[in-house]
């Protein structure tokens, strides 16, 4: 590991809680793509399989803020873990309903209370920000997890299908279950690093979600989340129809070792100037990154397109979490980086939705249009709300703190550091 990642973990704790957000962040890339596997297994029906996936990142996208929101007031351990183990509950009745063949109305009732389930990975951030934040850390520490998500992304999904079409279709979501129960009882374990919550008196003015900079951030990640979303279930029934479903997760992936090498080097540079520029440069190249999937005729070819598209993932969204640092008050970050996974959520669930039945009238073939057409409305949207993302940062000293003892304003020159 490069030094500057290694300096890293030189505070107590860190390993630790680390480990159990990777854990706990798992489900992320099993659980969606576990249930396409799972469904079109037990059905053949790629629009029920897109549905019910969509139906749990829409309910995740509409519960996260609102679970997240309760951190940042009551802490991560009393609200967690009643948050996690409705989440399992419900993954235990849709696995059940889905194996017993029950009507699909139990299906889209579980794949909703599914969507309980925490965002680790705001939980993650938010311990390494009260460690190191206004300090050059703080980014590579943002960017190290941006790898860790890279990193599920290419395990999950390899895990996820291969039980599912190896082992038993429910395999998949099953394990991804006991990734999350792991992860998040071990994390909420450890109360020497857990941030401490903010009195209610810090959190007047509403919603993290009132801040300008951060609405132009969500509504960008709800394109860009429907461009993961219909690449993950495009793929699927794209390598079914090349006589290879197995090779599905190999593909998907080489998607996530693009990312995770990108946000690897990424977080042992140290820019200087306003990190927008680069964010909508980002969001650009993810766009363009597109146009290439709709040309493959094969599934190597289609592994070499996607390699190349996930090289704009990880530093595009490792920007995106520095902007929210500087776009929202210090007592709701929690808050707002989950509505940035929420977007994220929304657009995994329109675009899995979308392709799921663009490939039921049209085929896998015409599939890969969805992704293309999110490129361009992530590309409009970010460029419509640019300015937003470059207006003077408010001063959030005072009742935005952290509650770590530190009181000084975040300077506009270390806008990088996030």
């Amino acid at each position: 590991m490069p030094s500057p990642y290694r300096a890293l973990f030189a505070a107590p704790g860190t390993k630790a809680f680390s480990t159990a957000g990777f854990l706990g962040r798992m489900p992320l890339s099993m659980m969606g793509i576990g249930i396409v596997t799972m469904v079109s297994q037990l059905t053949g029906r790629y629009g029920l399989a897109g549905a019910l996936s969509a139906t749990v990142a829409l309910s995740a996208a509409a519960i996260g803020p609102q679970i997240s929101r309760l951190v940042d007031r009551h802490g991560q351990r009393r609200v967690l873990r009643p948050a996690t183990l409705v989440s399992l509950v419900a993954v235990t009745g849709l696995l059940l309903c889905a194996k017993f063949e029950a009507p699909d109305w139990t299906l889209f009732l579980f794949a909703a209370l599914v969507g309980c389930v925490p965002s680790v990975g705001s939980m993650i951030r938010a311990r390494w920000a009260v460690l190191y934040r206004d300090t050059p850390q703080l980014h590579t520490a943002y960017s190290f997890e941006s790898v860790i998500d890279e990193v599920c992304f290419i395990f999950g999904p390899i895990i996820s299908i291969g039980l599912s079409t190896v082992w038993f279709p429910e395999a998949g979501p099953l394990l991804a279950g006991v990734f999350l129960a792991a992860g998040v009882f071990w994390l909420t374990s450890q109360r020497a690093t857990e941030p401490v919550p903010h009195s209610r008196e810090h959190h007047t003015g509403g919603s993290a979600l009132r801040s300008g900079g951060l609405q132009v951030l969500v509504a960008t990640f709800v394109a860009t989340g429907a461009i993961f979303g219909s690449i993950d279930v495009v793929t699927v029934a794209y390598a079914e129809d090349q006589g290879h479903k197995s090779l599905a997760s190999l593909v998907l992936a080489v998607y996530a070792l693009g990312s995770c090498l990108a946000g690897a080097a990424f977080g042992l540079i140290h820019f200087k100037g306003a990190p927008a520029p680069r964010w909508l440069l980002g969001v650009c190249a993810m766009a363009v990154s597109m146009i290439p999937l709709q040309l493959v005729g094969n599934l190597p070819l289609l592994a070499v397109a996607l390699f190349v598209a996930g090289l704009s993932i990880a530093p595009t969204m490792i920007t995106t979490m520095a902007l929210v640092e500087q776009h929202v008050p210090r007592a709701k970050l929690t808050e707002g980086m989950t509505w940035v996974s929420t977007g994220l959520a929304v657009g995994v669930a329109l675009g899995s939705s979308a392709a799921g039945w663009v490939i039921d009238a049209a085929g896998p073939d015409a599939g890969y249009g969805v992704p293309g057409i999110s490129g361009a409305v992530a590309v409009a949207v970010g460029f419509l709300g640019y300015r937003r993302l470059k207006r003077p940062v408010p001063r959030r000293g005072g009742t935005h703190e952290h509650g770590n003892g530190q009181g000084h304003e975040r300077r506009e020159d270390h806008s990088d550091v996030a």
